[in-house]
């Protein structure tokens, strides 16, 4: 099993605002330190080569990012152990604060990409019924092996 991830955020105002202007010059080198990143297996992206341009939801501002990665440690080593925290620690000055959980992991078995359907779907879940082996934030921490599977027969 993979470790999916989808997050949110909104933005305090639009990609081609000066507010917006320094994260958006390093979202090129911040995407190519997550796909050089131990563990590393896919993330959304469109044609630019990010996904700040993917309408996941009716609020223009409120960009989505997903990604699959080998465990939920490869994760954590880029967000906490490169340049990204970096970005991580400054994400008031271009994003507003979200009152419910802006992010979700789910297991996904090896070699699937989840779309951004599957990744809403987990989000509200979590949001709904809290923390379980089907979405679940880093707090718990589920494994693969938490997971139920049931068989129709």
């Amino acid at each position: 099993m993979e470790l999916a991830q989808l997050n949110i955020a909104k933005a305090r105002g639009e990609m081609d605002e000066l507010l917006m202007k320094e994260f958006v010059d390093n979202l090129e080198s911040v995407n190519a330190m997550a796909e050089s990143s131990e563990g590393f297996i896919w993330r959304l992206k469109d044609e630019s080569g990010d996904a700040t341009a993917i309408q996941a939801f009716d609020d223009p501002l409120l960009l989505v990012n997903m990604s699959v990665w080998q465990s939920p440690d490869a994760l954590k080593g880029f967000m906490y152990m490169t340049h990204h925290i970096s970005f991580m620690k400054r994400k008031k000055e271009w994003f507003e604060k979200l009152t419910q959980a802006n992010y979700v992991l789910w297991w996904v078995p090896k070699g699937h990409i989840p779309d951004v359907e599957e990744g809403k779907l987990r989000l509200e879940h979590l949001r709904e019924h809290g923390e379980s082996p089907y979405a679940f934030s880093f707090k718990s921490r589920f494994e693969p092996s938490d997971l139920v599977i049931t068989k129709i027969a």
